[in-house]
């Protein structure tokens, strides 16, 4: 999801990284508190002190948003859920769970466990802000925890909106799954609300931008627009690993395969496979040993001149881990794979001997198919 997250330490046991969106909305922060909170909290004071007051604050949200995710993924982990690690990006923070929730008791503690710890904080700032002493130091210092009390409020109190996928809607679907004993259900429900919710969104900043509300409008706008993505998202997500769940590569692989030796010459390998079968990749053997794949891409950064001299080793994308699955491995993961390595098609093997080829368009027909007849998709159990 974030492949140019950059990580940045492990805390404990999980790694925290930070999407480059996330320096955007860093710097906003920092030029929002410097030019207009902190200078209305405390006139008189210089450029410099506010700017330093910002970038102070700005770290301070950072820690709150670490430990808000890091509550979800704690209690995670406590119900032996999987947890990829924390990103934190321009739209806030996300604890990547790798797995379902096993139950919805699991389901209501993780997800309520994180706007906990931001009101715990807010409380903790604004008790902070409340007991600072006099002079300027002080008033530095409770501007400061008055502020951080204030946006883990915010934090806390929009995460609690019954709309997935924010806090508050997987609350909701954990009270719809114990109530009906169906993720799928309570997935469609909840989902359903955080699009109602994201379009409220678009239309309200929509409408804040055309009054004068400025970047605050656009902002809106485009926090909407992530809920819309993310909840219908989700629970596509969800329908995917229901309709595949059970499932292995053996189950929907493509059998028939066009393959070529290595010795083969490039011309023979698009004129008699490729263009003769209408095929793009091409398995590649040594007798009976799988040693990789050709594909049109790879044909492509040779000269055509070269190609009946140039033998199809020569284009060649060696197997390994990434371009091959198991006949075993669960569709599930098959799917995963393709994903993570923008991947279309997969060698499925045993040992080093190719036995069919997997597509992304052999899942997607297959999920078609199903959604056609009527299948009935249950996502627990």
């Amino acid at each position: 999801m974030f492949k140019n997250a950059v990580q940045l330490f492990e805390i404990f046991g999980f790694k925290l990284r930070v999407d480059p969106s996330w320096l955007l909305i860093a710097a906003l922060i920092v030029w929002s508190l410097s030019t207009s909170y902190f200078p209305d909290a405390l006139p008189g004071l210089t450029a410099t002190v506010y700017t330093m007051l910002g970038i102070v604050a700005m770290l301070g949200m950072f820690a709150s948003l670490i430990l808000h995710e890091l509550s979800h993924s704690l209690v995670a982990r406590s119900y032996g859920l999987k947890v990829g690690g924390i990103t934190l990006f321009i739209f806030g923070g996300v604890a990547e769970l790798e797995e379902e929730p096993h139950d919805p008791k699991s389901e209501f503690l993780i997800a309520i466990a994180g706007p906990l710890m931001s009101l715990f904080l807010a409380g903790l700032f604004s008790l902070a802000s409340s007991v600072t002493g006099g002079g300027v130091e002080a008033s530095l210092a409770a501007a400061l925890f008055g502020y951080l009390a204030l946006i883990n409020l915010v934090l806390a109190l929009f995460n609690l909106v019954p709309a997935f996928p924010l806090d508050g809607g997987r609350v909701l679907r954990a009270v719809i799954w114990g109530v009906t004993h169906d993720l799928l259900r309570a997935t469609r429900i909840s989902s359903r609300i955080g699009t109602a919710f994201g379009v409220f969104l678009m239309l309200t900043g929509a409408f804040a931008v055309f009054a004068g509300g400025g970047i605050g409008g656009f902002w809106q706008i485009l926090i909407g627009f992530f809920i819309l993505n993310a909840s219908n998202g989700s629970y596509q997500n969800l329908l995917v690993k229901a309709a595949l769940r059970g499932k292995t590569a053996a189950s929907l692989m493509s059998e028939q395969v066009h393959t070529i030796d290595r010795t083969a010459s490039i011309l023979e390998l698009v004129d008699n496979v490729m263009l003769r079968h209408g095929v793009s990749f091409v398995p590649v053997l040594s007798g009976e040993t799988l040693m990789g794949y050709a594909d049109t891409a790879g044909a492509r950064t040779v000269a055509r001149e070269d190609w009946a001299s140039l033998p199809v080793s020569a284009i060649m994308v060696p197997v390994e881990a990434s371009n091959t699955v198991a006949t075993d491995t669960p569709l599930n993961e098959v799917f995963k794979r393709m994903a993570e390595n923008s991947r279309r098609k997969l060698m499925v093997v045993e040992g080093r001997r190719l036995v069919g080829v997997i597509s992304l368009s052999d899942l997607m027909h297959h999920l078609a198919l199903q959604q056609e007849i009527g299948t009935k998709l249950r996502a627990d159990g």
